[in-house]
């Protein structure tokens, strides 16, 4: 595929990831978009300096960027946390060269956030939980960062297959290879990313309630 269908193809998945943004009436105010500015920095920086490239010559890595997509689904709502993971990433992988790799980068953080910013926000309801039930909040915590990371153990082999099979033009036999290994690296960025959204959703979702930059629907529940 050419780099100029590439191109094109990621401006489109960016589009309809905008569509999703203005179906879901996702508000975006000057504070909720300055936070996600700052999550997608967070993203590259810890993609491109926290990370053992290029695992078992799969293009896969060993990173920590999937951290703050989670992070900022939970603080603010699944189109944030997935635009900032994306953002950033795709970044990363734009800044490096790889259109490509950009397309699918930019579909799989987008799913994360969006399933985090569900189970955070709909299934647990983790900003009406009173921070005081300690067991409670916590597995509720938990099980938000990790229910989108989760998903990704999946999505980012499917995906990848189809990425390497299609765009990059690599045999079936390879691309079925590629993506067996991509899922076992997938599983343990998963396990990472989901300590470390849980540390920083814990250290800074009272500061950042204090300093008053957390959406007001949710501070109205707390």
């Amino acid at each position: 595929m050419s780099a100029t269908t590439m191109w094109l193809l990621f401006f489109v998945v960016v589009a309809l990831a905008l569509l999703v943004a203005a179906l879901t009436k996702t508000k975006f105010t000057t504070k909720k978009i300055a936070i996600i500015g700052v999550m997608a920095a967070l993203s590259l920086v810890a993609y491109d300096f926290f990370r053992i490239p290029n695992v078992f010559g799969t293009g896969s890595s060993f990173h920590l960027g999937n951290t703050f997509t989670a992070l900022t689904a939970m603080l603010l709502d699944g189109v944030s946390g997935g635009l900032a993971g994306a953002i950033g990433l795709s970044l990363a992988d734009v800044m490096a060269g790889d259109p490509g790799y950009a397309i699918t980068t930019f579909i799989l953080k987008f799913i994360i956030g969006l399933v985090c910013g569900f189970f955070a926000h709909r299934v647990f309801k983790l900003n009406q939980i009173d921070p005081a039930n300690k067991g409670r909040y916590l597995a509720a915590v938990i099980g938000s960062a990790f229910s989108g990371l989760l998903v990704n153990v999946f999505t980012d082999p499917f995906l990848g297959y189809f990425r390497n099979r299609y765009i990059f033009g690599q045999e079936a036999s390879l691309a079925s290879v590629v993506a067996k290994i991509s899922s076992g690296v997938t599983l343990v960025n998963s396990l990472l990313s989901t300590v470390c959204a849980v540390v920083l959703y814990l250290a800074l979702r009272p500061a950042l309630r204090k300093a008053n930059l957390l959406p007001e629907a949710e501070k109205s529940r707390d």
